[in-house]
């Protein structure tokens, strides 16, 4: 796959099959995660791979109280101004994510696959987040969605860190949960605000230098 379709396409898809993901494809993801720069090299990250359903049915009730506690604590006022004015364009799109995240805690266990990224004396994710990216990177040469949440680790980390058996002597710390399977729907490029209007030069405020009103890369 050509590395600027991979980087233009590569969004979350949490609306997902439920057809495993072979192992063959799961080998390929985690051996190009590990290929990632890391602080010192140290390497100090371990990644948990969740297929089991038992194991899924325990993490699923946490889950979806996590989801259901994120909007009604941190999307409490972005929901009701949508919920207020749902034609705005901002606030359908704000609608629209929040079915797409609800849709991933209500079939949580249905989800084939889930990697648990953990680290050490990594306080701001700086040598765990490059091989999480590079993992979905190359879930998506795969034909794999994924999608990284952290809500079990903010809100129930204690009962998730006991289901899936993670030592409690040896600081490690959940940095973030992804989900992965094949999508149910298309790829395509996200829609953002255009990197200038969101890009500063040598002094905040000051502006970029360069303009990019379309995305710079597009499907033939």
């Amino acid at each position: 796959m050509d590395l600027h379709e991979a980087l233009y396409t590569t969004r979350a898809m949490r609306r997902v099959r439920p057809d495993p993901v072979p192992l063959e494809v799961q080998r390929r993801i985690m051996d190009a995660a590990v290929r990632a720069p890391s602080g010192g090299n140290a390497q100090d990250w371990r990644f948990l791979l969740v297929d089991d359903p038992g194991a899924k049915g325990r993490l699923g009730p946490l889950y979806r109280d996590s989801i259901d506690q994120l909007w009604k604590t941190v999307y409490k006022d972005r929901l009701e101004t949508a919920c207020a004015a749902p034609e705005e364009p901002d606030n359908a799109q704000m609608l629209r994510v929040q079915r797409s995240a609800q849709w991933l805690a209500d079939h949580f266990e249905e989800v084939p696959l889930f990697l648990f990224a953990f680290t050490r004396f990594d306080p701001n994710g700086g040598s765990i987040f490059p091989a999480v990216w590079s993992a979905q990177l190359a879930a998506r040469a795969e034909g794999v969605g994924s999608s990284l949440t952290s809500v079990l680790g903010f809100f129930h980390p204690d009962e998730t860190y006991e289901i899936l058996g993670v030592p409690k002597d040896e600081h490690w710390t959940m940095s973030c949960c992804v989900s992965f399977g094949y999508p149910t729907g298309r790829w395509g490029v996200a829609a953002r605000r255009p990197a200038h209007e969101v890009t500063h030069r040598n002094a905040w405020g000051a502006p970029a230098g360069f303009e990019t009103p379309e995305p710079l890369w597009s499907p033939e």
